[in-house]
């Protein structure tokens, strides 16, 4: 009966039969206490699990390994990691699975230190470490993300389980390695792994696919997709999971139709999750009737449906209609999260609309989501774009453990408003007082305020030093913001200069800035040298046209400025359109 109850995931009933058992004085043998401790660590029940070990010692089950296995087994899954240890080294004979039972546990807890020197004890005692022992520690040293020491070790773990000749026999061990490098975006290893395995399961396919879909290789996980198909491979609920998140990714809308179409053929459009990211799919191909519907169709609507509608409404530049959803949301039951508040504070900002922005504040403070890091950075960024710095620097201040997020939206948020040398005080404060080292993105918002505040000798120490002193590779962002700082003082030909040692696949997007300076400084010669060389890199912008155009108008040349434009007619292009939002009374 325990056995069968158990077995049938029926560990409460479990626990009443052993209970009635005890009281009618019948014990357990080797094969009870086992499946009871089993019951115990499934419904993480330490009190009855404790009481259990003390029966075992009573009864003197002390020599017994499977029942010594199954206790270290029941408090590792408790997270009682001294009490595991401590039954592990009192046992008198351990098996492979007692081992593996405590490895299992330290690498749970991301106690990786631990977990491999008891690999290494365990190997010095002559046991063979099996497949599941090399499966906990390379899960583990996929959680440990923010150190990528563990990368060099698991790919050391790697090289052991050939040796033992473990490779391409054992799936699991197999899809653990691919999940090691995934994590770390180390594709081209995983895909090693993947290419080499006689035998693939569906999670060896969903775990390489959710790997690119990760490093952002989303056109790989398309293709695995497609050779699932061929290969007539059942398809699961993370495999579109997948696929769905690699089309928010790549924007195709008929890629993102074919995909809800199988979607609706398997049938899970009714998860939860999956709706969420058909919404957002949809959104993020500029398809916000096709979202719409979708999140009109739900019955019961989650705060994660709610944010998604919301969010694909701002990222479309629809600002008042998701101000209006958010609106729709609190008048029901459910309550908006950090990532919904987030989202409609970036509304707020988009239309420049203070008022709201500061309900939504009080709002927060009302619902306790005060301390929370995303909420605080986007009040920043709202008050900041809405043109009130001193609420942005006030919110700013009051955040007691700042994260790197918080301190770059400060930063930019002073590069909006012109104020350079603030932002690069506080810059300074973030990196020598604070010790927080800086990235890509900080380095942009820098050299942004720098730009915006004519700080040429500043923008240049800035964008060198990114480089020498942190080893961050200068981004087409970068580069636009070098451009746009020495366009802005006159330095044209330097700038060009700078253009032309960029990287070929950046040099668009600094071009544009240029020309722009060109006009400003009437430099009607070399705006002609940056128009070609824009055109030639990028020849279907009708942006290129207008701002020569403008140029030519600036300096009174008429005929040249209508030539321009009716190029754009001429190639069928259609002029971008500019928009802005303020907010007038209220």
């Amino acid at each position: 009966m325990i056995r069968d109850s158990t077995n049938n995931g029926f560990f409460t009933k479990t626990l009443k039969i052993y209970s009635f058992m005890h009281h009618s004085c019948v014990h357990g043998n080797t094969f009870t206490y086992p499946l009871l401790l089993k019951s115990c660590a499934n419904l993480l029940s330490i009190p009855h699990g404790t009481m259990l070990h003390g029966h075992v010692i009573r009864l003197g089950f002390q020599a017994d390994t499977f029942v010594q296995t199954s206790l270290v087994d029941f408090y590792s899954k408790c997270s009682v990691i001294e009490s595991a240890r401590k039954v592990f080294d009192e046992m008198p004979q351990r098996s492979v699975v007692s081992w593996n039972a405590l490895i299992s546990a330290y690498c749970h807890e991301s106690m990786m230190d631990k977990a491999l020197g008891l690999l290494k004890e365990m190997l010095v005692f002559g046991f063979e470490p099996s497949s599941s022992t090399f499966v906990s520690i390379l899960s583990g040293f996929s959680s440990n993300l923010n150190s990528f020491e563990f990368l060099w070790q698991g790919m050391s773990i790697h090289c052991f389980v050939i040796k033992l000749g473990l490779v391409c026999f054992e799936v699991s061990l197999d899809n653990s390695l691919m999940g090691m490098y995934a994590q770390f975006g180390q594709m081209d290893e995983a895909r090693k792994v993947f290419d080499f395995m006689d035998e693939k399961s569906i999670v060896s396919w969903t775990t390489i696919m959710g790997g690119y879909v990760k490093v952002g290789s989303s056109v790989e996980a398309v293709k695995l997709f497609n050779e699932m198909r061929r290969q007539n491979i059942g398809m699961d609920f993370i495999v579109f999971v997948n696929l769905v998140s690699g089309c928010i990714q790549l924007r195709e809308l008929l890629l993102a139709s074919s995909v809800h179409s199988l979607v609706l053929k398997c049938g899970c459009h009714q998860e939860d999750t999956i709706e969420n990211l058909l919404i957002t799919m949809y959104a993020r191909c500029g398809n916000l009737t096709s979202a719409r519907m979708i999140f009109d169709l739900i019955v019961g609507k989650s705060v994660l449906s709610w944010t998604s509608i919301i969010a694909g409404y701002a990222r479309s530049r629809h600002p008042k209609e998701a101000l209006d959803l958010f609106r729709r949301m609190v008048k029901t039951e459910i309550r908006p999260n950090g990532a919904t508040f987030a989202t409609v504070l970036s509304a707020c900002a988009d239309l420049g609309s203070l008022c709201i922005g500061e309900e939504i504040e009080q709002y927060v403070f009302e619902n306790g989501f005060e301390t929370d890091l995303k909420i605080q950075t986007s009040l920043v960024h709202m008050y900041s774009k809405c043109g009130n710095i001193n609420k942005a620097r006030e919110v700013f201040e009051r955040v007691q453990n700042k994260d790197l997020t918080l301190w770059t939206s400060m930063i930019n948020s002073y590069g909006i408003h012109g104020m350079g040398n603030e932002a690069i005080s506080l810059f300074e404060k973030m990196t020598t007082a604070e010790g927080i080292k800086p990235d890509a993105i900080v380095y942009t918002s820098l050299l942004f305020a720098c730009s915006h505040s004519g700080l040429i000798e500043d923008g240049l120490k800035y964008f060198k030093s990114m480089q020498t002193d942190f080893g961050i590779t200068p981004t087409k962002e970068h580069y636009t913001c070098l451009v746009d700082l020495l366009a802005r003082v006159g330095q044209l030909d330097l700038a060009l200069d700078t253009i032309e040692a960029m990287p070929t696949d950046v040099q668009a997007d600094a071009l544009s800035p240029l020309l722009s300076a060109c006009r400003i400084h009437g430099n009607i010669e070399l705006g002609e040298l940056v128009a070609a060389k824009l055109l030639d890199v990028s020849p279907k912008s009708s942006s290129s046209y207008v701002s020569m155009a403008n140029l030519y108008n600036s300096v009174g040349r008429s005929k040249e400025a209508n030539t321009m434009r009716s190029m754009i007619d001429g190639k069928g292009m259609v002029k971008e359109r500019g928009w802005s939002q303020v907010q007038v009374s209220g």
